[in-house]
C-alpha cells in the first residue's frame, strides 16, 4: 500500500517534513509526504469537533462525549495510532471588555494531549507527542479571536522579556486559572506544560517530536504552547539537544507582534500555517497594524511598529470560496479537502487516518445556531 510504500520515507526524513530547514523545497509545490503529514494532523484535530458535545441541554455541554481511551475509536479513527493521555481544559470566564459576553459557567474541553503508539513511532521514526486543539466554538471564544490589545506574555520569570507581545484574548485564554471546575486542574497552561514534561521525561531515552496542532483560536493556543515550551527550555532531551517543537494551523489568527515571531525563530519553533486567502480569522487581529504596515517605503520604521501584528512560520497558500456558503472559507473540513485537491507527483504519500465523509456537514449549522444563540442571551441579559 501507499502507507507501506512511504514509511521508510517518513521514518527518515520527519525532521525536514516537520520544519528542521523550514520546509524550503516542500512547500511550493506542496509535497506529497508534508501534504499527507498535514492532512494527517488536520484529522487529529477534526477529532474534536467529531468528540466535542453541542447540544446546550446535554451534561456534557462543552465538553467531551467520550472518554479518554474511546475517543478516537469513537470518531472513526481507531488507526490513527495514538494513545490520548489527557485531556486540557480552559477557564469558563475569559476576560473580555464592556461584559460583552457572558461567561458560561462550565469548564470548556478544548483538545487532548497523546503519544505515539510503539508501532506509530517506529513509521514515524520517533516518539511523536501531540497536543491538538479545536477552534473558536462560543460567543466569548470568537470575541477573543478579534480582541486587538496586545499583553506581555511574561512565561519566563527569570526572563520576562516584555517587548514580547500577544493577543490579550489568547492569553487569557491560555493562562487563566479555574479551581472550580470538575475537570480541570489549574489553567489551560499547567495542565499542558505538566503532561508534557510527563511524557518526555517517561520517552527520554527516545528520539521525540512535539507536534501541537489546531484550529482557529485553538492554533492561537498551539503557537502560545510552542513558544512556551521552548521559552522555558522544556524541550530538552537527555543528552541536552532539543526536542523539535513544530506548530500545524490551520484557518489561525495573528498571535502577536513581531517581536514575538523572532523570538519563536530564535528558539526554532517552527510553524506551518495553512491558511485560505479568503477567510478573514488569519488577517485578524491586526487588519490595519501587522507587519506590511511596520516599515515606511522599506527604510523608516513607524511609531506604532512594536503595536503591530506579524504572521509566525511558514504558509501554505489556499484559495477557496463557495457561493452561498460563507461559512466554507474557515471549515476545518474543506481546508482538508482542498489540501487533498492538490495535484499529485509522483511520489508516494503516507497517511494513516480514514477520512470520514462530510463530517463537518451537521457541525457547522449547529455552531451557527449555538453562537446566534449565544449573543442573543448576552444581549438580554446586559
Amino acid at each position: 500500500s501507499d502507507a507501506q510504500v512511504a514509511a521508510p520515507s517518513l521514518a527518515c526524513t520527519w525532521e525536514d517534513v516537520h520544519g528542521a530547514d523550514d520546509w524550503r523545497g516542500l512547500v511550493e509545490p506542496l509535497h506529497p509526504l508534508l501534504r499527507a503529514e498535514v492532512v494527517r494532523y488536520g484529522e487529529l484535530v477534526g477529532a474534536c469537533y467529531r468528540a466535542l458535545d453541542l447540544n446546550p441541554r446535554s451534561k456534557r455541554y462543552l465538553n467531551c462525549k467520550h472518554g479518554k481511551r474511546q475517543i478516537l475509536q469513537a470518531v472513526g479513527m481507531a488507526d490513527a495510532g495514538y494513545q490520548v493521555t489527557k485531556y486540557i481544559y480552559s477557564a469558563p470566564d475569559v476576560t473580555l471588555p464592556m461584559g460583552i459576553c457572558r461567561p458560561c459557567s462550565k469548564s470548556r474541553w478544548i483538545g487532548y494531549v497523546a503519544v505515539a503508539s510503539d508501532r506509530e513511532a517506529g513509521r514515524l521514526g520517533r516518539r511523536d507527542i501531540l497536543v491538538s486543539f479545536r477552534g473558536t466554538v462560543t460567543c466569548s471564544e470568537w470575541l477573543a479571536n478579534f480582541m486587538s490589545a496586545l499583553a506581555p506574555a511574561r512565561f519566563d520569570p527569570a526572563d520576562p522579556r516584555p517587548d514580547v507581545r500577544v493577543e490579550s484574548g489568547f492569553l487569557s485564554l491560555y493562562t487563566s486559572d479555574n479551581g472550580t471546575g470538575k475537570f480541570t486542574a489549574g489553567s489551560c497552561r499547567n495542565q499542558l506544560l505538566s503532561e508534557i514534561s510527563r511524557l518526555i521525561a517517561e520517552h527520554k531515552q527516545e528520539d521525540m517530536s512535539i507536534t501541537l496542532a489546531g484550529h482557529s483560536m485553538g492554533s492561537s493556543l498551539a503557537l502560545l504552547l510552542g513558544y512556551d515550551l521552548a521559552e522555558l527550555g522544556m524541550n530538552r532531551g537527555v543528552h541536552g539537544g532539543a526536542i523539535p517543537i513544530t506548530v500545524f494551523s490551520f484557518g489561525g489568527p495573528r498571535v502577536g507582534n513581531l517581536e514575538f515571531k523572532n523570538r519563536c525563530d530564535e528558539l526554532g519553533v517552527k510553524v506551518l500555517r495553512v491558511a485560505n486567502a479568503n477567510d478573514p480569522v488569519t488577517k485578524m487581529p491586526g487588519v490595519l497594524f501587522n507587519e506590511s504596515a511596520r516599515v515606511l517605503g522599506g527604510r523608516y520604521e513607524m511609531p506604532w511598529s512594536k503595536a503591530c501584528y506579524a504572521h509566525v512560520g511558514v504558509e501554505v497558500a489556499l484559495d477557496f470560496f463557495k457561493a452561498g456558503d460563507i461559512a466554507c472559507v474557515h471549515d476545518l473540513e474543506v481546508y482538508i479537502d482542498q489540501l487533498l485537491k492538490i495535484p499529485k507527483v509522483d511520489v508516494a504519500t503516507a497517511s494513516s487516518v480514514n477520512r470520514v465523509p462530510s463530517m463537518f456537514e451537521s457541525w457547522r449549522w449547529q455552531m451557527a445556531m449555538i453562537r446566534a444563540g449565544e449573543w442573543l442571551r448576552a444581549r438580554l441579559n446586559e
